[in-house]
């Protein structure tokens, strides 16, 4: 019996996330810099991950740049729809 039988037990979802991070690397052709590479990298996790969870990247960024905090941050939705107890 699973512990956790809504998990899916494959990856899937994850092999496709790293996919675009690639394939956006390979179209770009790189950034100059460590530090582009750690920005561009930030900004494509927010990115996915609002898609994810059906939160729209703009609204959410500009949510968090104008100090404004109306929406929950990304992290919150992700605990709030998983179900599982924080308290384990």
């Amino acid at each position: 019996m699973l512990k956790y039988p809504e998990l899916p037990i494959h990856n899937n979802a994850s092999e496709l996330a790293a996919r675009v991070q690639v394939r956006d690397r390979d179209v770009s052709l790189h950034t100059m810099s460590e530090a582009g590479t750690r920005v561009k990298d930030t900004f494509m996790t927010i990115s996915q991950t609002a898609k994810k969870l059906g939160i729209r990247t703009y609204e959410y960024i500009y949510d968090r740049v104008s100090g404004a905090l109306e929406m929950p941050s990304l992290a919150d939705v992700m605990i709030e729809r998983s179900g599982i107890p924080l308290d384990l």
